[in-house]
């Protein structure tokens, strides 16, 4: 098959300095890192998000939203970034460039021009978390502290700001799961005497460091500090952890919504957060020369309950700590509801205003009424058109996997993460990245004809797709993909014994789990304190810390 066109016309380079000069200038401008999340983890820029060749269809539309907005990709010499930047090109993305440097292209062109290289996952919000605690002495609390005013039967309540299946995972004792953005919207319940001391924790620093200085900034009139260094701080201090608790926030009343809304509000307008209604969303909505993001802070129960046409879900706290994930366009603008009867304007308010000194152009939704809420259920995010396959129900490949004249002569590929594969898998089906598919199939076994799955079918499609070029062999995709074989009832297999590809789609945090050793958690730490001085050695982040209320100022960094 002749190439088409356009891809013989040279793809358009984007130097660092030009990038740097987006940056500092406030242009949009989304910087991708084509690899896999743990290459990405070990070094990338600053604003670089990353976006697996393998999940463009999947990704781009929802994480790009605007087609001709400037788009730079690289790899480090993976061979990703042609092949990736043709494919976003054919997605209808006008503006699509590869990253250069003085002495080449992709990663080693950043370092060749001397860019700043960061490590680990979201690391903008860990760096700005970092810069908060710099810049306003953020009160906290070392782990034998907390723990003494536990045992002691202090006025004391513990508070996690993590996502509840983190909570639930490990927690510290006593504690109870509050994601951080209803912190403030229900720490008034949660803490009514103005003597109790109010403890925030999360994993490491970041989502305490923010949850706690949420409240003083919103000037709760009780004592509060930050878990020093979470629940690694408590695991290295040798305590113990909870495991499978259910604690969780309750309902607030009328008097301290009230508060926390009129609180949060101030804050959102101090930190240059705008106000926005339904007809300013439309103008902006309209605006073809900005991309433009819509997020229903609330939690997802909240949000698969009722939400705004047009809204995805991006609960307030994970909303702050995973900015490069929900806003991949730095530069862009982001609007947030919140709504319904019992929390109009606290969520969406008090993200924003953490949003405002992340140097973001944010809006929140002022005009909100529950009976707008008309679209229920999980978010869906946008993807690119699924390709036309062939398809297979999970009666039919137990079936052919059994029968005797095709037993042996089906090669099963899995396409999902390599957690999931390794947790439960169709028994004989290898793990592959779709990445590396090509060289895969040079290693994995003859067959007579390729099924392809995944969590749920949808990357198995592109998957199949892929295959059709590359192979003559016929392929069919397991309708609903391994959630539906697990829903039939069929038997799964676990363990590693097919891996085809590295299992690099994952970058193990030092922070998650039960397991981490306590080298990495100490390392982790030692990262997260030298944050600030890479922030300026880099130059180009453009935050700015909110003050506490009586300076009336904010700290410039």
């Amino acid at each position: 098959m002749s190439p088409l066109a356009s891809d013989t016309v040279p793809l358009p380079l984007l130097s660092t300095a030009d990038v740097r000069a987006a940056l500092l200038a406030r242009r949009e401008i989304a910087l991708i890192d084509l690899r896999e999340e743990d290459p990405f983890a070990q070094q990338h820029p600053l604003f670089a998000v990353q976006l697996s060749a393998g999940r463009i269809e999947l990704d781009a539309p929802w994480r790009l939203p605007r087609r001709d907005v400037t788009i730079v990709v690289y790899d480090d010499g993976e061979g990703l970034a042609e092949a990736s930047a043709r494919k976003l090109q054919a997605l209808g993305y006008s503006r699509v460039h590869l990253l250069a440097g003085p002495n080449g292209n992709g990663l080693q062109g950043w370092r060749d021009a001397g860019g700043e290289l960061f490590r680990d996952v979201n690391v903008p919000s860990k760096a700005f978390g970092e810069l908060v605690e710099h810049a306003v002495h953020t009160p906290s609390l070392p782990a034998e502290e907390v723990k003494a005013l536990i045992e002691g039967g202090a006025d004391v309540v513990v508070l996690d700001a993590r996502r509840f299946d983190e909570f639930n995972t490990m927690s510290i004792p006593s504690g109870t799961s509050v994601p951080g953005a209803e912190l403030v919207l229900h720490v008034r319940d949660l803490a009514p005497n103005p003597q109790t001391r109010v403890i925030v924790n999360c994993a490491g620093r970041t989502r305490s460091i923010i949850g706690t200085q949420s409240l003083v900034n919103a000037g709760i009139p009780n004592p509060v500090a930050a878990l020093r260094n979470g629940t690694i701080g408590w695991t290295l201090a040798g305590f113990a952890l909870d495991r499978g608790q259910q604690r969780r926030f309750g309902a607030v009343s009328e008097a301290n919504l009230a508060e926390a809304r009129r609180t949060a509000q101030a804050l959102a307008d101090r930190a240059g957060a705008r106000r926005i209604d339904a007809a300013g969303l439309a103008a902006w909505a309209a605006d073809a020369s900005r991309t433009l993001y819509r997020w229903d802070v609330r939690t997802p129960e909240d949000y698969a309950a009722g939400h705004l046409p047009g809204f995805g879900s991006a609960p307030g706290g994970q909303l702050v700590q995973e900015t490069d994930v929900f806003a991949a366009v730095r530069g862009a603008r982001i609007v947030l509801a919140d709504g319904g009867p019992a929390a109009d304007g606290v969520r969406a308010a008090i993200t924003a205003h953490w949003l405002a000194q992340l140097g973001w152009d944010v809006a929140w939704l002022t005009d909100t009424d529950p009976a707008q809420f008309t679209e229920t259920g999980a978010w869906l995010p946008a993807h690119a058109d699924f390709p036309a396959v062939a398809t297979l129900t999970p009666a039919q490949l137990a079936e052919q996997l059994a029968a005797p004249e095709t037993q042996g002569r089906t090669l099963l590929l899995d396409f999902t993460t390599s957690a999931v594969h390794v947790k439960g898998h169709v028994p004989g089906a290898w793990w592959v990245l779709r990445a590396q598919l090509p060289q895969a199939l040079q290693a994995l076994p003859a067959a007579d004809r390729i099924v392809v799955t995944c969590g749920s079918s949808a990357l198995a499609r592109f998957a199949a797709a892929d295959l059709a070029r590359l192979t003559d062999l016929p392929v069919a995709v397991l309708d609903g993909g391994n959630a539906a074989w697990t829903a039939a009832g069929l038997p799964l297999e676990t363990g590693e014994a097919r891996l085809a590809s590295p299992r690099i789609d994952r970058y193990r945090r030092p922070y998650e789990g039960t397991d981490a050793p306590r080298a990495a958690m100490q390392g982790y730490l030692d990262w997260e304190y030298g944050l600030v001085d890479q922030l300026a050695r880099d130059g180009t982040h453009g935050f700015k810390v909110l003050a506490p209320a009586s300076t009336a100022a904010s700290v410039l960094a």
